[in-house]
């Protein structure tokens, strides 16, 4: 007799939206294993604006409900290993027929809200996970340290991905590529030099740049700044916290170059992805990206966001691939581990469905599914398949070097010295506070409510020799411009000891007069600001954040693209001035906003539910 079914209350089919630029918008529906039978890579998006894994609920099958939080690159995988599972022996010896669900969610925000205790922070406790698969045992280890070793169990890794350096091809070349291996140390000199690319004959590329992600949220930022202390020292294994306080000069360096942070790559790649198909180079942007394997498959297939891909949908390779850098000193790997949590909610059934399905993982029929979504199995009689080919950018031979995981007390000196070292930040936050924002976001909050506390929740982000400035608009203001559509809280300086007092001031913000949207107005103000005080060596940003259309501004929509894309073309390389708009509501004008974005090489954010704002304000932040 197979499993018993379990009755579990009816609910709502899984759907999504995917944000992705104009033309690439798709609703995806449950359909994470028909992109598995196409043969193409995807995944959800672990920033809020791509949308989150995480709601809906399972389907009334009457079985045990098994959910797994996963780091994005792993949804679509996990879902077809999922549907696999239901037909495999270790399904069959259950006493239960048992269903499993990926659960999006960082690793970095995981192992936050294990360490915290408590519940898990969902509404829904179906969506409470049994199994918990972070993209590095890096995690688990950290909460295994600042909580208990018991509540993650025993980790065991079942697929890998290496991290390495996307760079594309022509640059990769032009530093020696493939013949001549490529070191971190090179790039460090690329970024000291001030000659840039100029040092190695191609002085119309300009300044080298990086793009990395934020190491306390994403494994692939982590273990870049790993990788960078490695370098440094010497060392090929037996990193020390010492080593890591020795490399901070060297890494200080490396971490110039960097054009801004965020908590996903995929932003950075569809930025890349977009300006080298209409036309730009996309050496203007980035020269180097610090990436897993995997997602450079995706981009390299055409899928620079790892969306999911939909059956009969035609994905465009870019016009020029991405090629995998294998520093020569040694990459790090994201083993992506699973382990069954010791969690109070994890109920016996769960656990021993969680356990079943973590070992059928290390099966054959299980290792033959990964190399489909991009991730090398452990299992090395598996091969690896058509993406694993020069075509697609990647040598299956690589990395050279593997560099060990450290200790988790060098893991946790490294983050601290990130904090320390990273570069350094001037932001000018723009707030629409028009009539509009009085809208209620369905929790008893206003959206200006939400605004503000998304606003006032970052303030902690910022070091205190940060510069951060603080602006709201609508017409009918008291300005020193001599508008009357801009109020100043706080002018574009270093932060110092003011968070409180600035907190105090966005609290004022609920009283003042709200009329209409000067949206351009005010960009084209805060860019001329922006552009007058930047610096090379740090980053200089504008955010925005507005809920509707421009109803009042002098200049056009064309005009202010002409002005911040020429001033970005001409001059602005040395210190660029990057715009992130957040669009708000579902009342937000979006195509503008994300075409005033692409004109500074910045990123648009989709808060297009206002009740998460906080959460797409913490994304935003991130990139600084």
């Amino acid at each position: 007799m197979g499993p018993r079914p379990r009755r579990r209350a009816p609910l709502a089919p899984r759907i999504q939206f995917v944000r992705t630029t104009p033309g690439r918008r798709r609703i995806t529906v449950g359909a994470l294993v028909l992109a598995a039978t196409i043969g193409l890579t995807g995944c959800f998006g672990s920033s809020p604006d791509e949308g989150d894994p995480g709601e809906g609920d399972f389907a009334d099958d009457g079985c045990t409900h098994i959910a797994v939080a996963t780091s994005s690159e792993k949804v679509n995988m996990l879902d077809a290993l999922a549907a696999a599972f239901k037909d495999s022996p270790e399904a069959e010896a259950l006493d239960e027929c048992a269903t499993v669900r990926p659960v999006n969610v960082s690793s970095g925000d995981a192992t936050r809200y294990l360490t915290a205790g408590g519940d898990w922070p969902n509404e829904n406790p179906e969506l409470w996970p049994t199994l918990w698969s972070p993209a590095s045992t890096v995690w688990t280890e950290r909460v295994a340290a600042a909580a208990s070793p018991s509540l993650v169990g025993e980790p065991e890794s079942f697929t890998r991905t290496p991290v390495v350096f996307g760079m594309p091809e022509a640059m990769a070349r032009a530093l020696g590529y493939p013949g001549k291996p490529i070191s971190i140390t090179d790039i460090e000199q690329l970024c000291a030099d001030p000659d840039g690319w100029g040092s190695v004959g191609k002085p119309v590329w300009g300044s080298f740049k990086i793009s990395k992600t934020n190491p306390n949220t994403s494994t692939t930022g982590l273990s870049a700044i790993l990788m960078q202390s490695y370098e440094a020292s010497g060392k090929t294994e037996g990193l020390t916290a010492a080593d890591v306080a020795a490399a901070e000069d060297f890494s200080r360096v490396f971490e110039e170059c960097v054009i801004h942070y965020g908590d996903t790559t995929g932003k950075v790649l569809t930025t890349l992805y977009d300006e080298t198909q209409n036309g730009a180079s996309g050496s203007g942007y980035v020269s180097a990206v610090a990436v897993e394997e995997t997602s450079l498959l995706n981009y390299n297939q055409g899928n620079p966001d790892s969306h999911t891909v939909q059956p009969g949908e035609k994905l465009t390779p870019p016009k020029e691939k991405l090629v995998a850098v294998y520093p020569e000193g040694g990459s790090m790997w994201s083993d992506n581990p699973v382990t069954v949590l010791g969690a109070d909610w994890v109920t016996p059934v769960q656990r021993e469905a969680g356990e079943a399905f973590a070992a059928f993982l290390q099966t054959e029929p299980a290792q033959k599914i990964l190399p489909q979504f991009g991730f090398r199995p452990l299992d090395e009689s598996v091969p690896l398949g058509k993406l694993f080919t020069e075509e697609y950018g990647v040598d299956p031979a690589g990395p050279a070097v593997t560099l060990p995981r450290p200790q988790v007390d060098v893991v946790s000196a490294a983050i601290d010295q990130w904090t320390q070292i990273r570069k350094p930040s001037s932001v000018l936050e723009v707030i629409d506070i028009s009539g509009s924002m009085d809208e209620a976001i369905g929790d008893g909050r206003s959206k200006l409510d939400g605004a503000i506390e998304g606003a006032q929740a970052t303030l902690g982000h910022f070091r205190t020799t940060d510069e951060v400035g603080v602006w709201a608009f609508t017409t009918g203001l008291e300005s020193g411009f001599g508008d009357g559509n801009i109020a100043v809280l706080r002018d574009v300086s270093p932060l110092a000891a003011d968070r409180e007092s600035l907190g105090s001031s966005l609290d004022d913000l609920h009283f003042a007069n709200r009329q209409g949207t000067p949206l351009y107005d005010a960009i084209s103000l805060a860019y001329d600001e922006m552009r007058a005080r930047a610096e090379p060596g740090r980053i200089n940003a504008i955010v925005v954040l507005s809920d509707g259309e421009d109803t009042d501004s002098s200049i056009s929509l064309d005009s202010l693209i002409a002005k911040i894309g020429t001033a970005e073309r001409e001059g602005g390389d040395a210190a660029p001035v990057r715009i992130f708009p957040i669009a708000y509501g579902e009342g937000a004008d979006t195509g503008p906003l994300q075409r005033i974005a692409e004109a500074t090489g910045g990123q648009w954010f989709d808060a297009s539910d206002p009740a998460k704002i906080d959460l797409v304000f913490a994304s935003v932040i991130n990139n600084f």
